[in-house]
């Protein structure tokens, strides 16, 4: 994956659908998406006025559509066709869906996507797709299925609903890190978002008041491989944005390796700083140079 072409969004923002002035704030933010929830935020009685809602602002909207997306509800459930009737003539950027099963369901969700693009006369495949793969535990043993998946440019997964579906009390250790399972979930994603060729991008911060906690995670997550992670309040989205962005120690140091392989094209070990340095450390650096527009 590393020298692919993938999706780069790295803060993804959630807003209710059922509140023009949180979706104004965030829409006027730095978050590079933005998600205008219909699924969680909003209560079974506020689904239907929360729809018109989304529809009217994303109509309001004179342009940047392609950040705005929509969390839908589950599609094994009763809102998820409602939603998307009611907020596709808005034309929004991408679908976040929820609760996915495995590869079957992004591609029901293209079917419909694909009517209704033609109903509305938008271009085909526009409307992009980032799947929630670890909400159920059915879905932890298909992470690694959606490869090819119609309109998927990310990946993301959830702690909270997995907990519930596992009949957890808990989900996370004494200290604060997630338990065994759903670091197992974190890895799940990463790996098959890496499997897919799309984008990896960490879950939820809880705590929207532990900036430094989140940068933390952020860098950690980053080095892991993630390229980008969910928000839940607006303060949160410049730390994210900046833990995803390389600083410039990290890109001086691959411009290095990059230009030391340039000066012994046909080497294949290099020895650098006190350590040797071989191919993969090249993909590494070229990969972090591209990710910062170098």
């Amino acid at each position: 994956m590393a020298n692919q072409e993938i999706f780069s969004a790295r803060s993804w923002l959630f807003a209710p659908g059922d509140s023009d002035k949180k979706m104004e704030k965030a829409t006027a933010g730095s978050a590079d998406i933005v998600i205008f929830d219909l699924e969680d935020a909003v209560a079974p009685s506020e689904k239907p006025k929360a729809r018109t809602m989304v529809r009217e602002f994303l109509q309001g909207q004179a342009g940047g559509h392609e950040r705005l997306w929509v969390r839908i509800n589950p599609l094994d459930g009763p809102y998820a066709v409602d939603d998307l009737a009611a907020i596709m003539p808005g034309r929004p950027g991408g679908i976040m869906l929820p609760k996915a099963y495995g590869r079957a369901d992004v591609e029901l969700l293209n079917n419909y996507l694909t009517a209704l693009e033609a109903a509305f006369g938008f271009e085909q495949g526009s409307t992009k797709v980032i799947a929630l793969v670890t909400e159920t535990a059915e879905a932890m043993y298909t992470t690694g299925d959606y490869k090819g998946a119609p309109r998927l440019v990310a990946m993301t997964w959830g702690a909270e609903d997995l907990a519930d579906a596992l009949g957890a009390s808990e989900n996370r250790n004494p200290d604060g890190s997630y338990g065994f399972t759903y670091e197992m979930a974190r890895s799940f994603c990463l790996i098959g978002a890496a499997t897919a060729g799309v984008a990896p991008i960490e879950t939820i911060q809880g705590d929207f008041r532990d900036l430094e906690g989140l940068r933390k995670r952020a860098e950690k997550v980053r080095r892991d491989g993630y390229r980008g992670m969910l928000a839940i309040h607006p303060a949160q989205v410049d730390v994210i944005n900046e833990a995803f962005s390389p600083n410039e120690a990290e890109i001086a140091a691959a411009q290095e390796i990059v230009d030391l392989f340039a000066a012994n094209p046909g080497a294949g070990t290099i020895g650098f700083k006190g350590a040797m340095v071989d191919r993969p450390h090249l993909a590494r650096a070229q990969a972090l140079l591209k990710l910062a527009g170098r």
